[in-house]
C-alpha cells in the first residue's frame, strides 16, 4: 500500500501543555468559521444586531440569528490588541497582559461560604466581598482581583454595584467583575473614574475590567451585548468568557466543545471591534464538562484543565490575551 508524504504537517508527541499543533489549531479555527457562517449566533438585542448588520454580518431580525462572513471574524481578531494594560489603584500593582506571560487571580463567583468564625455554611454577603478583596490584596501570588463571591444580602438588580463598592475600597489591585447589564456597568465605570480622578484618567489608568458570558449554545443575550458595547465605548477591557459544558450545553467531545466555545467568544470579539476598532478584549474560558451522573459542572475535573489548556493555545494562535480556569 502506498502512502504519499505529508506536506507541511507538524505533529505533537508525548505529553505536554501544547495541546494542539498549528495545523490542529487552524482546523479548529476553520471549523469555527464554518459554524459562524452557516449556523450563526442568536443575538437578542436589536442594537447589537444593528451593529452586526452595519459591519457586514447577515442578520435575520425575525429569528434573531446573526451569521458571520469569515473575513469579518478574521478582521476583528486582527484589530483586537495583543497587549492590555491593567492598572492597580496602587501603581506597584500594575500589570500588562501580553504573550507568554502568566498571571494569577482568584476564582469567582462563589455563592456560599464557610463562615470563618461560626463555621456556618451560608450564603455570601457584601462583607464577604470586602473580606475576599482584602485577603487577595495581601497575597503577592494574586496579580488581579476577580469578584470572588456575590453580595446576596443586597438587591440582585443592583448587587454588582454593592460588590464594586466593597472591592474597590478593599484592594489596591486591578479589579474584574461582571456588571449584570449595561446600566450597572456604566455606574461601576463612574465609580472607578471617581477613584482615579475622572474619565480621562480612567482611560489612562483603567483600574477596572468587566466580564461577560455568552450563553451556550451559541447565544449572546441582551445583558451580555450591552456590556460589550458599553465597554468598547469606555475603553474598558472586557473578558469574554464562555462557560460551555461538554455533554450539556455543547458537544460531548472536547474538540466539539472547543469549536462551540470559540464561536461564542469570537462573536463577542466581533461585536466589540465593530463598536470601537481596537477596543481591548480578553479571550476567556471557564468551560468544563457536565458530570452526567450528578448533572453538575465540576471545575476541578481533568477535562477542565485539558479544555482550558487548549483555549490558552487558541488565544495565543489569535495573538490575544487569555483568561482561563485552572483545574
Amino acid at each position: 500500500m502506498k502512502r504519499n508524504l505529508f506536506a507541511g504537517a507538524s505533529r505533537q508527541e508525548g505529553i505536554g501543555l501544547n495541546m494542539f499543533t498549528e495545523d490542529e489549531l487552524y482546523a479548529i479555527h476553520c471549523s469555527t468559521l464554518d459554524v459562524l457562517k452557516n449556523t450563526g449566533i442568536r443575538v437578542e438585542s436589536e442594537d447589537a444586531r444593528e451593529i452586526f448588520a452595519n459591519g457586514g454580518a447577515i442578520v435575520d431580525n425575525k429569528s434573531h440569528m446573526v451569521k458571520f462572513p469569515a473575513h469579518l471574524v478574521e478582521d476583528s481578531i486582527r484589530s483586537a490588541p495583543s497587549t492590555i494594560f491593567l492598572a492597580g489603584r496602587n501603581p506597584k500593582n500594575d500589570i500588562i497582559l501580553e504573550a507568554n506571560r502568566v498571571g494569577f487571580t482568584n476564582f469567582g463567583e462563589g455563592i456560599r461560604v464557610i463562615d470563618p468564625f461560626t463555621k456556618e455554611y451560608r450564603k455570601t454577603t457584601k462583607q464577604d466581598v470586602a473580606n475576599t478583596a482584602l485577603i487577595c490584596d495581601a497575597m503577592s501570588e494574586i496579580d488581579v482581583y476577580e469578584r470572588a463571591v456575590a453580595a446576596q444580602d443586597e438587591n440582585a438588580k443592583v448587587g454588582s454595584l454593592h460588590e464594586a463598592e466593597a472591592y474597590f475600597t478593599n484592594t489596591s489591585k486591578h479589579c474584574f467583575s461582571g456588571a449584570s447589564n449595561g446600566k450597572n456597568f456604566k455606574k461601576i465605570v463612574e465609580m472607578a473614574a471617581a477613584i482615579v480622578g475622572g474619565m480621562d484618567k480612567l482611560r489612562e489608568r483603567p483600574i477596572y475590567s468587566t466580564i461577560v458570558c455568552p450563553t451556550s449554545p451559541l447565544q449572546l443575550v441582551t445583558d451580555c451585548t450591552e456590556v460589550i458595547i458599553e465597554a468598547a465605548k469606555a475603553g474598558i477591557a472586557v473578558n469574554i468568557l464562555s462557560m460551555a459544558m461538554a455533554g450539556g450545553s455543547s458537544p460531548v467531545t472536547l474538540a466539539g466543545t472547543l469549536v462551540t466555545h470559540n464561536a461564542e467568544v469570537l462573536s463577542g470579539i466581533v461585536l466589540s471591534q465593530l463598536t470601537v476598532k481596537g477596543a481591548p478584549v480578553i479571550y476567556g474560558s471557564s468551560t468544563t464538562i457536565m458530570d452526567l451522573k450528578y448533572t453538575t459542572a465540576p471545575v476541578g475535573s481533568p477535562e477542565l484543565g485539558m479544555i482550558n489548556a487548549g483555549v490558552a493555545k487558541l488565544a495565543q494562535y489569535y495573538l490575544l490575551p487569555s483568561w482561563v480556569a485552572g483545574g
